[in-house]
């Protein structure tokens, strides 16, 4: 029985380590997640983020919200409210990178490239 737990510490250690570190998407990927929150998120939450249909997602807003419940509530939706899943168009790394950047204030949108 020890022997099957050391096994599985070693087979799932490295995807465990995989799953918490922080994804960074790819320059271009980057681009259309900060566009999509801009347009998308921005046409409830105001193109600021400063608030509108949905509430403020600027990182004075969010101050007091945890890192994966922020993530969770972008990739899941919330049930019952306006609040939509997004997981048809985002991976759960790139919701939580999402989540990342409003918890340190969104960044504008990146001029397109050349």
């Amino acid at each position: 029985m020890r022997a099957v737990a050391v096994l599985s510490a070693l087979l799932l250690g490295p995807v465990t380590a995989l799953a918490q570190a922080p994804a960074v998407p790819e320059a271009t990927r980057e681009h259309a997640l900060v566009r999509m929150v801009r347009q998308d998120c921005g046409s409830c939450h105001g193109m600021r983020l400063t608030g509108g249909l949905g509430p403020a997602l600027t990182r004075e807003a969010l101050a007091d919200v945890p890192l994966e419940s922020l993530a969770a509530v972008i990739y899941h939706g919330r049930p019952g409210t306006p609040m939509p899943p997004w997981k048809a168009m985002l991976s759960e790394p790139e919701a939580r990178w999402i989540a990342q950047r409003l918890l340190q204030g969104f960044p504008e949108e990146m001029a397109k490239a050349p």
